[in-house]
């Protein structure tokens, strides 16, 4: 029987082009991940878009009520308001979720200081109407709060494979980007004076 020879130079360019063939496999599946990751936030930054509205839709009620009896705290209510008109204008865009995060904290510490501000008006706090509509905006809170959760999960993901060698290389190819994370403010980050939520 006579033996099959395969040039040398045959041999070599077809492990070249098997070597390609897998790196390109490769490339595609990492570029694939990045796009689901990419994906799975835009979805998950969408939900929490969704519990802000419900949220933005609450605070017209709130001020509404608290606005009969606060009537030392206009600077308080005006400021909620403005910075409410700003949220509701905003798209919803992962591209501006960076300024989304900053005006949602602010919002959430202006009415931090509305909760607090209502523990001085007892008239205020024992309406039936003002308790119903804070305990549903503090529900909302709660959802808000999962939402963030599940959308800093996703950018976890995401940033993970954006930053870490091979993926970071299709990323910049492809012009895939780390997202910002949703973090607490400044406002929740400092301590809780216990006393002011107590009447004197």
């Amino acid at each position: 029987m006579g033996k099959i020879f395969i040039p040398i130079g045959q041999f070599q360019l077809s492990l070249w082009m098997i070597v390609l063939l897998v790196l390109l496999i490769m490339a595609w599946l990492v570029y694939v991940g990045l796009i689901k990751k990419r994906n799975n936030v835009k979805e998950a930054f969408a939900s929490i878009d969704v519990q802000l509205k419900k949220r933005y839709d609450l605070i017209p009620n709130v001020l509404f009520i608290a606005n009969k009896f606060m009537e030392h705290e206009r600077e308080l209510l005006t400021g909620i308001t403005e910075l409410r008109a700003q949220a509701v204008k905003m798209p919803a865009e992962l591209a501006q979720a960076k300024q989304k995060i900053d005006l949602d904290n602010q919002i959430s510490g202006m009415m931090g200081k509305l909760m607090v501000a209502v523990e001085n008006y007892p008239q205020l706090k024992s309406d039936q109407t003002m308790i119903q509509a804070m305990q549903t905006y503090s529900e909302q809170e709660e959802h808000i709060a999962a939402a963030r959760r599940f959308y800093n999960s996703a950018v976890k993901e995401l940033n993970n494979a954006v930053e870490i060698f091979p993926s970071s290389l299709v990323a910049v190819m492809v012009g895939v980007k780390a997202a910002p994370f949703f973090e607490a403010s400044e406002q929740e980050r400092q301590k809780i004076d216990a006393s002011s939520y107590f009447t004197k």
